[in-house]
């Protein structure tokens, strides 16, 4: 009777961590279209906003649920509080960049960067873990690195936007990876220290003459406040995905967002899928295909 208690309680967690995991890499897969909303309004800005309320919902979530001494513990441990200012640097890069690129129609160069992310965190492990790496592993960074060197020499110039998101992303995954604290407060603790500096620039915008707080337009104010909400609730439901999910489980999940990404940029925004830019796509998406098959191989032994 125990056992099958057991069993019915490990299907109703693995049912329950399943839909965490699509809630929380479908919002992200959405994302591209939500920040359509703010295109009016410089990146610049548009980050500097999301820090600010994502400080306000982000705290309001901790404090709610009684978690506020997990944040004070943060300041008393300074090789934490350094690890996530460092984590906070690695981000403001990511989210500048990302929502410039949606800005800028380049939607494609995002899903392209999130696809070479897992293959990138792979050479982070290798030269900074000093993780040997697998066969092939080895192959599927390989058939990556010769996607960009092509795309490169044919496209006269690197994606920089997709490797940018990739190593901002991969950078931030392996010092969260080596910072002891959970990822909620760990988000409150890393907009909160780019907070003086989002404050500072669009108090300094305002003097400018620059309407920073755009209150002429209620829609897009509003929408620049949802940030915050769209920047902590994904967060939430990925943390209680992975309590409840393999690892393997979630690594397939991870190319859900980029795959909504492709499908909106061409479908939704008209982005052109040019033969270069396809021929890199297929190649990443072959190195994948390689890299998920030996993560697969490894969970089963």
């Amino acid at each position: 009777m125990s056992q099958t208690v057991t069993s019915t309680e490990a299907n109703a967690e693995f049912r329950q961590g399943l839909l965490f995991g699509l809630a929380a890499y479908g919002m992200w897969g959405f994302l591209p279209a939500y920040y359509k909303l703010t295109d009016t309004v410089p990146a610049d800005l548009v980050v500097s906003h999301r820090i600010l309320w994502s400080v306000l919902f982000v705290g309001l979530f901790l404090y709610s649920r009684g978690r506020w001494q997990e944040v004070r513990e943060v300041f008393r441990q300074p090789k934490v509080l350094m690890g996530l200012t460092a984590s906070a640097t690695f981000i403001a890069v990511n989210w500048l960049t990302f929502v410039w690129a949606i800005s800028n129609n380049h939607v494609l160069d995002i899903s392209l960067g999130y696809f070479i992310n897992p293959l990138v965190s792979i050479l982070v492990g290798l030269f900074v873990l000093r993780e040997k790496l697998t066969t092939w592993q080895g192959i599927s960074v390989g058939v990556a690195a010769i996607a960009v060197v092509l795309q490169a020499i044919l496209a006269g110039g690197l994606p920089w936007v997709s490797l940018v998101l990739a190593f901002s992303f991969a950078g931030y995954g392996y010092v969260r990876k080596v910072t002891p604290v959970k990822a909620t407060p760990g988000l409150f603790v890393e907009t909160l220290v780019l907070f003086p500096l989002a404050a500072g620039y669009m108090l300094l915008s305002l003097s400018w003459g620059v309407d920073a707080m755009v209150l002429n337009d209620p829609p897009v104010l509003l929408a620049l406040v949802g940030t915050g909400i769209v920047t902590a609730l994904p967060l939430i439901c990925f943390s209680s995905a992975a309590r409840r999910l393999p690892l393997f489980m979630l690594g397939l999940m991870q190319y859900m967002a980029p795959s909504m990404h492709f499908l909106m940029a061409i479908y939704i925004w008209g982005e052109p899928l040019d033969p270069t830019k396809l021929m890199t796509f297929g190649m990443i998406w072959a190195a994948l295909v390689v890299f998920t098959y030996d993560s697969w191989r490894r969970y089963r032994s």
